[in-house]
């Protein structure tokens, strides 16, 4: 039997500021990457996405290996509204 390999998860967030002030921007973190977006839009992207990483460093969690429920409330308590299924 050969042996099988275990495929280790990765997770990352990915966000895209789609309004623009002319400037490219990217910014690429610990599981983020953030492109696009006006300053001020980039710079909230930016702060939510370093929240999250801090909330689920204190709770011992990866973003690969948190459940989903626990995502939806990390993301609510750093002010990320989950949109209504269409």
């Amino acid at each position: 039997m050969a042996n099988a390999k275990k495929t280790k998860r990765k997770a990352a967030l990915i966000g895209l500021g789609l309004d623009t002030d002319g400037h490219k921007r990217v910014t690429k973190g610990d599981n983020f990457l953030l492109v696009g977006g006006t300053h001020e839009t980039h710079e909230v992207m930016t702060e939510q996405a370093i929240k999250i990483n801090e909330k689920l460093k204190a709770r011992g969690k990866q973003l690969e290996t948190v459940s989903r429920a626990e995502f939806d409330d990390i993301a609510h308590e750093v002010g990320l509204k989950k949109l209504p299924a269409k």
